[in-house]
């Protein structure tokens, strides 16, 4: 166990605990999940077992627990001392991280895993996707080739979108991207209930205020989690992945990446590692990876993606 992310005179917001030290913690609970639900679970290519669950995700999912609990606590107590009748507030979860590096695989084993917690609570996991602009608008103002840039997503309908969940708001509704398809789905939605955790998972949902704005997304989390790991590995991993979506979903005749599905593997390795230099690897360099030190926590990946250690905040 070590402090980490130090600044020149050695000190640092956060405390790290190598894999072994965080295994440690995991409540005595029994495996929730069977080999093959994890596989459903898990991103194309990631490398998700019982062990990893048990040893990383069962202890996240257990600190989880308490900052809601807690959260909850202390909302009672304010409304208290306030003479107020306690107001139903959801516990909002940010998951972010590059592309590739394995954040929707944990965000939706969160999910899971969050509802298991006493009370069954009703966890809902959104994802900032279906807040990027349509195609035709992104073309239009010149951003198609920097999808996934913090400038490509309506921020404002996004922001909106978990105030007024976070509000208690009985019905808030999202719109839904297709990764087939590679746009928002027209007339398409997803409605989220009152829930009891929230969790938004995304690229840049760390990002401060920018453009003149006084707020943005990341203020209303209650806990934020960094999925980080070298990016020589994230490229090997963005690689790998496109390579096996190359041989399954670009073989689709309605998949928008359907013209590389018959590229021979040289010239499919060329094309990911050219549409990584353009888009992802700048993105994740200027946009992405500044945003780590704003996380409550970080889950650092060794080259295998398997979690090697974790970074706590301070509290």
């Amino acid at each position: 166990m070590s402090d980490a992310h130090s600044s020149g005179n050695g000190a640092t917001p956060f405390l790290e605990l190598d894999r072994g030290d965080w295994a440690a913690l995991a409540p005595r609970t029994s495996q929730p999940f069977r080999p093959d639900e994890l596989a459903k679970i898990a991103g194309i290519g990631e490398r998700l077992d019982v062990a990893e669950v048990a040893e990383v995700y069962a202890p996240l999912s257990g600190l989880l627990n308490l900052y809601a609990t807690n959260s909850r606590s202390l909302r009672t107590d304010v409304a208290g001392f306030l003479r107020q009748t306690p107001q139903h507030t959801p516990f909002v979860i940010g998951v972010a991280g590059s592309v590739a590096v394995g954040k929707s695989t944990t965000a939706r084993l969160l999910r899971e895993l969050l509802a298991g917690w006493v009370g069954t609570p009703r966890v809902e996991l959104v994802t900032t996707d279906g807040f990027l602009y349509p195609n035709a608008e992104l073309e239009r103002r010149g951003l198609l080739r920097r999808k996934g840039f913090p400038e490509s997503y309506d921020r404002r309908a996004l922001l909106r979108f978990v105030s007024l969940v976070k509000s208690g708001v009985a019905e808030v509704h999202a719109p839904v991207y297709s990764h087939l398809v590679y746009d928002i789905v027209a007339g398409e939605q997803i409605t989220v209930r009152r829930p009891d955790v929230l969790i938004v998972e995304g690229l840049n949902v760390l990002q401060p205020p920018s453009g003149g704005a006084r707020l943005a997304v990341s203020d209303l989390f209650d806990f934020s989690v960094y999925v980080d790991a070298r990016t020589a590995d994230i490229e090997r991993w963005y690689v790998e992945r496109f390579l096996r979506l190359q041989r399954g979903a670009f073989a689709d005749p309605d998949s928008y990446f359907h013209r590389y599905a018959d590229l021979a593997e040289d010239e499919a390795v060329a094309t990911a590692r050219s549409i990584w230099a353009e888009i992802n690897g700048p993105n994740l360099e200027h946009n992405v990876l500044p945003t780590r030190a704003r996380a409550d926590l970080v889950l650092r990946k060794a080259a295998d993606h398997t979690v090697s250690s974790v970074l706590l905040r301070k509290i």
